[in-house]
């Protein structure tokens, strides 16, 4: 199968030329950002639709198809083939072309431009996003007494929006607020591949954000693991932070998880571990005597954390594990159990807003009297019948 890199690609690429940028990630990802004067069909699009996808292309002209990492547009490259088209693979896909984006507005000489789009991303917390990000950030930080004076706190960057925005929010909490507290940007390396972690680095410097870095052999150490792999890489990645931040000095841990995340996990809970329980937003560790795990981003919602990320022009890696490029989060088909309990949760928001609202209070107005039973803190499980 025909392929080209990127840099071989801006090459071939030129207005009104022969070949062009056929992306088939999502619309939105596509109206996001994409590569310029691409054409956008949508992968799913010609999974239902071959035919009347194919019909737009123009026969004289070639392809290169691009989807998020590479992987996905090898089909449609071989379909277009097999319909007598001119078609290549982009090596890499988009994350390829962001890496080399990213790379270029670091080398080049634009230290003061720099600087001024790392300003902006902060006044934009403030003032634009600070009725939807910066309010419930710190009502977070308040009503669950997440933050103590003299805690010096590991901010753990995966390098997703989520983690890259907390620790924003802490670094203006720390800057602007009433309470004395340390910060360590923490980023684990567990085994990216080259385009990911220099994605990382990239978004870092632009935030504004010193990374102490640390690698670990996760990924390889999973790779042959066939039942619940996920599981296992994450309760692995949550040992290393843990006695990473603690051999740093720090008494804390804080984790990008968010309004949505909650919600979703209650519901997974339920419908397939038949049990009702919550994301909490401070836990303490049953492994690292003296630490805890804090969310500070507990009460932001998703389309508020996509929408700070759109307004400054940011791109962060969306799945930076090798076992999931698959998901739907990178175009794939295959998702998983919570891409599905996502949907229906959007499909029944739909019906009645008031659905994800009553989710996260339902774990907030449990009645003992109306249970069949439940487990108190040392794990006892207690009958309804014991007090009848």
């Amino acid at each position: 199968m025909k392929s080209m890199t990127i840099e071989q690609a801006e090459k071939l690429i030129t207005p009104g030329g022969k070949w062009v940028m056929l992306d088939i990630r999502s619309q939105e990802e596509f109206l996001r950002s994409s590569y310029p004067e691409a054409l956008s069909i949508p992968q799913r699009q010609f999974e239902d639709d071959p035919e009347g996808s194919i019909s737009r292309l123009d026969r004289e002209k070639s392809y290169l198809v691009m989807c998020h990492t590479g992987d996905h547009s090898r089909d449609i490259v071989s379909l277009l083939q097999d319909h007598g088209i001119d078609a290549a693979n982009l090596d890499g896909g988009w994350r390829a072309y962001l890496r080399l984006s990213l790379q270029r507005f670091m080398e080049e000489d634009q230290d003061e431009k720099r600087s001024e789009k790392t300003a902006a991303i902060e006044r934009s917390i403030i003032k634009r996003f600070r009725k939807t990000v910066w309010s419930p950030f710190t009502k977070a930080v308040k009503d669950y007494q997440l933050i103590q004076e003299g805690d010096r706190i590991a901010c753990c960057i995966s390098g997703g929006k989520d983690s890259f925005l907390m620790a924003k929010l802490l670094q203006e909490l720390q800057k602007h607020g009433p309470v004395q507290f340390e910060l360590v940007f923490l980023c684990m390396n567990p085994g990216y591949n080259e385009d990911n972690w220099q994605i990382i680095k990239d978004n870092a410097k632009i935030l504004g954000i010193d990374l102490t870095v640390f690698n670990t052999e996760i990924f390889d150490t999973v790779a042959e693991i066939d039942k619940n792999p996920c599981y296992l890489c994450a309760r692995m990645r949550r040992g290393y932070l843990y006695s990473h931040a603690k051999e740093l000095g720090c008494n804390k841990i804080a984790l990008g998880h968010h309004y949505d995340d909650v919600i979703e996990t209650i519901l997974m809970g339920m419908l397939y571990a038949g049990k009702v329980e919550t994301m909490m937003p401070r836990l303490k560790s049953q492994h690292f005597e003296g630490m805890e795990l804090i969310r500070p981003l507990y009460l932001i919602r998703e389309k508020d954390i996509k929408a700070w990320r759109d307004a400054n022009e940011l791109n962060f890696i969306q799945c930076a594990c090798r076992f999931t490029e698959n998901c739907l989060s990178c175009g794939g088909a295959r998702g998983s159990k919570r891409d599905d309990v996502k949907r229906l949760i959007a499909d029944l928001a739909r019906q009645d807003p008031v659905i994800e609202a009553n989710l996260f209070r339902s774990v907030e107005n449990v009645s003992l009297n109306a249970v069949i039973g439940y487990k108190d803190r040392e794990g006892v499980r207690h009958s309804f019948l014991e007090e009848f």
